[in-house]
């Protein structure tokens, strides 16, 4: 579901930018993602991701830059209160296009400028509720963990979280309002595709924008279809495949075998479209249909009790109470049941908590009346299909440093949604709608968000790795001493340009 959310967006986009068929798009992504990710595996992931992230993140810097800098603040944040104001002056400028002065219906006082909105808090809740399926129940979150450090892993996934927000937030905000104060209207289709970023970065810097876009989105494409296509693979292969039909499968059958859902991929998106599912109805609807295995996954990683028959029970039981819930609240607020009533934001919400909760209980009610109590050092048995040479210090896996990292994961963790999930809508509740000043304070957040996370993207990897990039360095320039290498710093040459030294 995740890779037909993402191929469905991406085959759109690219079809808006470049007139390529969608169809084509659609088998093109894959192919193209197929080439490296199972010539080099889940180590291929981890560089490309990097690359990709990085590119991703100078071309956001560069969107969000323009956005900000081609109007003043002052001048969009008028433009906003013109754009749902009939009588503004502004607006009266703009009567023959009726669209463009209509308010925002939910919206305090009809405002864009505000962040109470029943449609955005339903939504938000929705939002929230329904990413716990995708990112629980996604097995390329698992295989990555389960092969970095424990130390990098914890790390990794808390400073990954606060860096991929500023796509959402930095960038959404900047591509989203700057589509809104220059007055370019979607039909609603193609809202529910994300081509509003494509008007608004062509508006802006004509092809240019375009060419930059396109660039961004297949980065980012291929660095998680990648992702989606090790984390399936490996689940057919090494989970149904060698454990039940092949026992003594090498490396290379599955590597074979796994080429085979890379081919399927382009199929599913295909065929969906072709239904009329929407970008924006999958991605909502992933919260419903695989949110009922949210639960189980929890409490059969951290509750020894967790019973297996109230996993699978809870799963396929909260599921459908999910869908049913989901289709029953959708004919009684709108009368019928198709593709568009189903995906408003009422029905969705009801769908993704009941999905969510039922599952939990009937776990639960499973757990407490026949609990497993589950041996945790039988994981340490656990056997892979090839041995390779481990290069991760032993003490890495140790019980102490393992007891350490996860009390800094729940701290930080549970410190941080507390922060961004409840605390940090609450103080933008009072404000209402937003002043210019405090409209400000908003925009600079973001670009502060968007700034520091594209700093960690690019540096922090390679601060990480100097060492071994050194080593990398070394063999292929053999001449050149890397031995003695401490320092890396930037200056300023004879033509006051700047440049990396190392001090060895």
């Amino acid at each position: 579901m995740v890779t037909a959310v993402l191929l469905s967006g991406g085959s759109a986009m690219l079809n808006a930018l470049t007139g390529m068929d969608g169809y084509a798009a659609s088998f093109l992504i894959p192919i193209g993602v197929m080439v490296y990710t199972l010539a080099g595996g889940l180590q291929a992931t981890f560089l490309a991701s990097y690359m990709h992230s990085v590119i991703v993140h100078a071309v956001l810097m560069k969107f969000v830059i323009l956005v900000y800098s081609s109007n003043s603040l002052s001048t969009i944040y008028d433009k906003l209160q013109a754009r749902a104001t009939r009588n503004s002056t502004i607006c009266s400028d703009w009567d023959a296009r009726v669209h463009a002065c209509v308010s925002v219906s939910g919206n305090h006082g009809s405002s864009y400028l505000t962040m109470l909105t029943s449609g955005g808090v339903i939504f938000g809740i929705s939002n929230i509720v329904g990413n716990f399926a995708p990112v629980f129940v996604d097995n390329g979150y698992w295989i990555s963990a389960i092969a970095a450090r424990p130390s990098s892993a914890r790390k990794g996934y808390l400073l990954g979280g606060l860096v991929w927000f500023a796509i959402p937030f930095s960038l959404g905000t900047a591509l989203g309002l700057g589509a809104v104060t220059l007055d370019l209207s979607s039909v609603l289709d193609e809202a529910d595709q994300g081509l509003a970023p494509i008007a608004t970065a062509i508006t802006l810097m004509g092809q240019g924008g375009a060419l930059l876009l396109l660039t961004m989105l297949f980065m980012a494409m291929t660095s998680a279809v990648s992702a989606e296509l090790i984390a399936v693979s490996s689940l057919c292969t090494y989970d149904i495949y060698r454990t039940y039909l092949n026992p003594q499968a090498s490396g290379q059958q599955i590597l074979r075998l796994s080429r085979l859902f890379g081919c399927l991929m382009g199929f599913v998106v295909v065929i969906l479209g072709n239904a009329g599912f929407s970008v924006e109805w999958i991605y909502s609807a992933i919260g419903v249909i695989i949110g009922s295995a949210v639960m189980p996954v929890a409490f059969l990683l951290l509750w020894s009790k967790a019973n297996a028959r109230g996993a699978i029970a809870g799963a396929l039981i909260g599921c459908i109470a999910g869908i049913i819930t989901w289709l029953t609240v959708t004919k009684v607020e709108f009368g019928r049941v198709d593709l568009v009533t189903t995906g408003h934001n009422a029905p969705m919400l009801a769908g993704n908590l009941i999905s969510i909760l039922v599952d939990g209980a009937i776990h639960a009610i499973f757990s407490f009346m026949s609990p497993q109590n589950f041996d945790w050092a039988s994981t340490k048995n656990l056997t892979v299909v090839e041995e390779e040479r481990r290069t991760v210090p032993e003490e890495e896996h140790s019980e102490g440093k393992l007891r350490n990292a996860k009390n800094w994961i729940l701290r930080w963790s549970v410190g941080l949604t507390i922060l961004i999930v409840v605390l940090w809508p609450l103080f933008s509740l009072p404000a209402k709608v937003f002043s210019e000043g405090y409209f400000k304070f908003w925009v600079v957040i973001s670009i502060v968000w968007a700034s520091v996370g594209s700093i960690i993207i690019f540096f922090l990897p390679l601060y990480e790795s100097w060492r071994t990039l050194c080593r990398v360095i070394s063999n292929i320039f053999p001449n050149l001493d890397t031995d003695g290498v401490d320092l890396v710093a930037w200056r300023f040459n004879g033509r006051n340009e700047l440049e990396l030294y190392i001090d060895a």
